[in-house]
């Protein structure tokens, strides 16, 4: 079982993740802009920052002894999440366009700051 304030830091986790990984794709088809130069710093700053973030979030969940297993989407509304914890496994469903508007919210706030 997961305890709320474990759920948040995971859910945190998870759209830290989703931020990195949709930033990283972003990246490629940004390096055939014109105006790159002004850009890629920035994304690189934003990569690295969302990275550390990242990690800490990563160290702070392994030493709770909670780890993603996997993403399996369910349709094209819905994904799961299996989440391992030293008691039991889990499953997590999250509304892909939940997620969408709340990865960008995260990264206008780190952007923001």
């Amino acid at each position: 079982m997961i305890k709320a304030n474990e759920r948040q830091l995971l859910h945190k986790y998870l759209l830290l993740e989703l931020a990195v990984k949709s930033l990283q794709s972003d990246y490629q088809k940004v390096e055939q802009f014109k105006m790159k130069t002004v850009f890629l710093p920035l994304m690189d700053t934003l990569l690295k920052e969302l990275r550390q973030e990242l990690f800490k979030l990563k160290l702070e969940l392994t030493q709770l002894r909670i780890r993603v297993v996997g993403w399996q989407p369910v349709d094209d509304y819905f994904s799961d999440v299996q989440v391992a914890t030293s008691g039991n496994d889990v499953v997590l469903r999250y509304a892909n366009q939940a997620l969408k508007t709340q990865v960008e919210k995260l990264l206008k706030v780190q952007i923001n700051k």
